[in-house]
């Protein structure tokens, strides 16, 4: 069966892009696409950046889970969701550079945006629209960030942060 993912907000660029950039992340996928895997095959094969991978795909809802019977235990495996993609999206050349931009930072910057958003979140200023004034961002890269990001998420008009699980 062939499910497409249609990308229709251009952010959603965000999380494609870094879907694949590293080459661990392209291998979790490829196999992912191919069969299905619990974490700890991921994490055997590729250690920790695939378990990261995994979150990461999770989060951007690019799997599907199911119960795997293995001996006498009972593991989550994953498998792709989507086999296509199908691009309706147009954006001012502004905002795709902007959408670069947060796909693109190298990690280290990215992790001190990520980490200065969570200390924001800790302080009680949860709200997209105060979390573009402190980082000084425009609402398009702010949205970016969060859609890069493992650990952050939106709910609403607020972004939260993710549990570890």
């Amino acid at each position: 069966m062939t499910r497409v993912k249609v990308i229709k907000d251009v952010t959603d660029f965000v999380p494609i892009l870094r879907a694949v950039n590293t080459r661990t992340k392209r291998n979790v996928f490829t196999e992912l696409a191919q069969d299905w895997v619990t974490v700890d095959d991921i994490e055997d094969r590729f250690g920790e950046e695939g378990k990261s991978a995994l979150k990461l795909f999770e989060k951007m809802k690019l799997l599907e889970t199911r119960w795997q019977h293995t001996g006498r235990e009972t593991k989550k495996a994953y498998h792709t969701y989507y086999s296509a993609v199908h691009i309706d999206t147009t954006a001012p050349i502004d905002d795709i550079s902007e959408i670069l931009f947060a796909a693109m930072i190298d990690d280290e910057e990215f992790k001190e945006m990520e980490d200065k958003i969570l200390e924001s979140i800790e302080a009680g200023n949860d709200f997209a629209k105060d979390m573009e004034t402190i980082l000084d961002v425009s609402p398009v890269t702010l949205k970016s960030l969060i859609k890069r990001s493992i650990r952050l998420d939106f709910r609403g008009n607020k972004i939260i942060e993710l549990s570890d699980e």
